[in-house]
């Protein structure tokens, strides 16, 4: 199949062409249709599979069939989780709509907010935001959603995971009711598919992976280690693999931050990317990363999420996330558009159950390796860490909604009970 075949416009087919694209991935084949043909949809796929094409493509060929007054209300809304995640998928959109008459524009926090309100005053079609920018100009007034069209909710798992509920049930009171909803995910839990119920009308789901299955191009390994010697363990693969391109993934700001001097004391060039970081920060290190002049990107979960690298060869877990789908996430970085790719995961004995979790999610026994001078520790205590402090579960405490309490960089969320609109608008890009 071609993209030709699709139904998408000469100016859309001239943009991919541009791009060097000629054959749409499984999940561009199965949700471009009935996207076209207005329907809403449910869609589950595989990260680095071209999902974010997937909504993006049919949804600028929907509004320059169907062009607007001179005036350009929002028409589309592009919700994100991220920073990241939302100035990848703006950037998609540019590069998509460049030779159609539709103008876009993304607003997130972290940054001043006057360039974002200025370009939409401008006027636009498309708008990508996250939650939290998003509420907070449109309770100073300076944007309006009562005339969308389209809603798109990008990372659906991830809004839950971060506790955006609230956030994303204020949202769909402000936009019309009669409008063609899209929700995209990596993967979808019971908490989705009961979002997807009171969002979706009849929706079609499509599914380009199984859920919760990992890319076949990826090669998965796990060094069993003391968790004393995971440093000089990764110090070493790096090293002696003369690897030009890692990001590692750490459970915590602070752990990502120490790593990140260990390395760069042992001359190997690195950066760190978490929520603690400013967006000018995060975006130096990732520019960094991309062209070569940083080896390593040391990052947690909740700033990598939405990272775009392409051939990125090397993605080592540092530490196991808790969460076993986020094993899933995380090694999608890498072996993304069919290319090849190596995930490793440093294991140590409080993390077997963690390593368990992700095995049984994703129907694979890893293979495990020891290497001489970084042995495990057999008198280390098997219990998560979590569990030996605190004496419970191995997961974030949840709110009412199930999902984890903490906002877009991983701060605890204060959603039930947000400022009043002065303190608003005084704090906003301190805050976010």
């Amino acid at each position: 199949m071609s993209f030709n075949s699709l139904g998408l416009s000469q100016a859309l087919l001239k943009a991919i062409s541009k791009k060097g694209y000629t054959t749409p991935s499984p999940i561009q084949q199965k949700a471009i249709p009935p996207i076209l043909e207005g329907k809403d949809v449910l869609a589950s796929a595989q990260t680095g599979t071209g999902k974010t094409a997937g909504f993006t493509l049919p949804l600028l060929h929907i509004l320059s069939e169907n062009p607007k007054e001179k005036y350009r209300p929002i028409r589309a809304l592009i919700l994100t989780p991220t920073r990241e995640l939302a100035a990848q998928v703006y950037a998609n959109v540019k590069e998509y709509s460049e030779f159609l008459n539709l103008r876009s524009a993304v607003i997130f926090g972290g940054v001043n907010q006057k360039p974002q309100v200025a370009t939409i005053r401008q006027g636009i079609d498309v708008l990508v935001a996250t939650p939290g920018r998003l509420l907070d100009l449109e309770s100073q007034g300076l944007l309006s959603l009562k005339r969308v069209e389209i809603f798109v909710l990008d990372e659906a798992d991830r809004m839950l995971d971060m506790g955006f509920l609230r956030d994303i049930e204020r949202v769909i009171k402000m936009i019309p009711p009669r409008r063609q909803n899209l929700m995209f995910s990596a993967t979808f839990s019971k908490d989705i598919k009961k979002l997807a119920h009171g969002i979706l009308s009849h929706p079609v789901q499509v599914e380009a992976e199984p859920e919760n299955t990992t890319v076949d191009a990826i090669s998965q390994k796990v060094y069993r280690v003391a968790k004393g010697l995971k440093t000089g363990l990764i110090i070493k693969l790096i090293s002696d693999g003369n690897w030009k391109q890692v990001l590692v993934f750490t459970r915590t700001k602070h752990g990502a931050n120490k790593l990140c001097k260990k390395m760069v004391s042992s001359n190997i060039s690195a950066a760190a990317i978490h929520g603690n970081k400013s967006q000018g920060a995060r975006t130096k290190a990732l520019a960094g990363f991309k062209n070569g002049s940083i080896r390593v990107l040391v990052a947690t979960d909740i700033a990598a999420r939405g990272l775009d690298i392409p051939l990125l060869p090397h993605v080592i877990n540092f530490e196991l996330p808790n969460i076993s789908e986020d094993y899933v996430h995380r090694i999608g970085r890498t072996g993304r558009a069919g290319a090849k790719g190596e995930a490793l995961s440093l294991v140590s004995a409080d993390e077997i159950t963690y390593l368990r979790g992700i095995e049984k999610l994703i129907d694979i026994k890893l293979p495990v390796e020891i290497i001489e001078g970084f042995e495990p520790d057999p008198n280390a205590s098997t219990v998560p860490e979590k569990r030996q402090q605190r004496g419970g579960g191995n997961n974030k405490p949840r709110n009412h909604s199930g999902s984890r309490n903490s906002n877009a960089d991983g701060q605890k969320s204060n959603n039930s009970r947000r400022p009043k609109r002065s303190n608003d608008r005084r704090n906003s890009d301190r805050r976010r």
